[in-house]
């Protein structure tokens, strides 16, 4: 008999090792807290690395309708100084699809598919060892027991403390996200200075960011570091007063910057926290993490093609391997804890460099990622 087999979480990960365990006929159930798919706001976009994200697409069997629906043009890349004088314009070229967007929204539906997900069933603990398997404990005050649980449930994971004690830890670096609707319409200056991709300004120890997504819709990341609870006298309900806030912080920059955050339609606060860089666990029979739940870090772009390529591999190993789940997810978390390893070391310097005393330091990891 085929194992019992939950992913707690439908964000790109969870949904990712679903949807590839669906591939190869083996049924799965996704365990997902909020009540629908849409409940949430689904964040700003992101973009797939060839060998991460997108081959993680091509082991699901849905590289080509990612293709139609992702935006090559959204790679490009524009540095400001904080007077508004152009410092870098980089643009992809008509081939370059190395790294292109999709909105997480697409994507969560693109993954969806026919998997059974089982919307508002939010998992509150994972006890493996238990005499028919790993019995998880609901919210709402019911069990069920499954043969595998894969924790997918990101940075505040219930499935993790199962395996691991650790806790994310505030980086220092917090973030104040806001957007601008219809900016084609509305705000023409605006959407001429983001241009088809993203808009950055780097000054001392803060930073904004613009990233356009489809349908007119721009995403504002005003970064700074700061105490967790440097926001902790204003009303979470009172828009205007964080605006102000945030824009004091920016005094002195250039209106077309400040625009940015002075058109913004609300305001959330989004503190950066990470898990220890080398973050492992004894293996434990019938649990397993992947993504932020196993390896949360700075997110520079790595944290969601991880997440997508590590779902991929495991559903595969399980599904294709010599018949041994335990095994299968042995040799996937020794896989997946040197990969992240790395990744986890290149965004934590990363965000020390994008969040910088000095703001060369920016445009120098700027310089070192892109194509020349």
């Amino acid at each position: 008999m085929r194992p019992r087999i939950a992913v707690v979480g439908a964000g790109p990960g969870g949904l990712t090792c679903a949807r590839v365990l669906h591939r190869h006929g083996h049924p799965v159930t996704v365990l997902e807290r909020d009540p629908a798919p849409d409940a949430r706001p689904p964040g700003g976009a992101l973009d797939l690395h060839e060998g991460l994200g997108q081959l993680a697409l091509q082991k699901a069997g849905l590289l080509r309708e990612f293709e139609a629906l992702s935006r090559p043009e959204a790679q490009a890349m524009r540095i400001l100084d904080v007077d508004g004088t152009v410092l870098r314009d980089w643009r992809p070229g008509p081939d370059e699809r190395a790294n292109p967007e999709i909105d997480r929204g697409q994507l969560r539906d693109l993954l969806l598919g026919p998997l059974d997900v089982q919307w508002g069933r939010g998992v509150s603990r994972v006890v493996p060892g238990t005499a028919d398997g790993v019995l998880v404990h609901f919210a709402d005050g019911s069990q069920e027991t499954f043969d595998l649980v894969i924790g997918a449930d990101g940075a505040w994971s219930r499935t993790r403390p199962a395996l691991s004690p650790a806790e994310p830890h505030y980086t220092g670096v917090t973030s104040v996200e806001t957007s601008l609707e219809d900016v084609d319409t509305r705000h023409p200056g605006l959407a001429r200075l983001i241009g088809d991709g993203s808009l950055a300004v780097y000054g001392v120890n803060r930073s904004v960011v613009a990233q356009r997504n489809s349908g007119g819709h721009v995403k504002v990341y005003a970064k700074f570091r700061a105490p967790l609870d440097w926001h902790a006298h204003l009303d979470p309900a009172d828009a205007e007063a964080l605006r102000a806030s945030v824009l004091a912080l920016f005094d002195g920059w250039a209106d077309t910057v400040l625009d940015l955050l002075r058109h913004g339609t609300a305001f959330v606060h989004r503190p950066f926290h990470s898990l220890p860089v080398s973050h492992t666990w004894p293996h434990v029979p019938g649990v397993t993490l992947l993504g932020d739940a196993a390896h949360l870090m700075p997110p520079l772009g790595a944290g969601a093609n991880l997440a997508m390529l590590e779902g991929a591999e495991l559903a595969e190993a399980l599904a294709t391997g010599s018949g041994n789940p335990d095994e299968a997810v042995r040799a996937f978390e020794e896989r997946m804890w040197a990969r992240a390893g790395r990744w986890a070391q290149i965004t934590t310097a990363g965000l020390e460099r994008l969040v910088s005393p000095d703001p060369a330091e920016a445009i120098a990891q700027f310089d070192q990622v892109q194509p020349s």
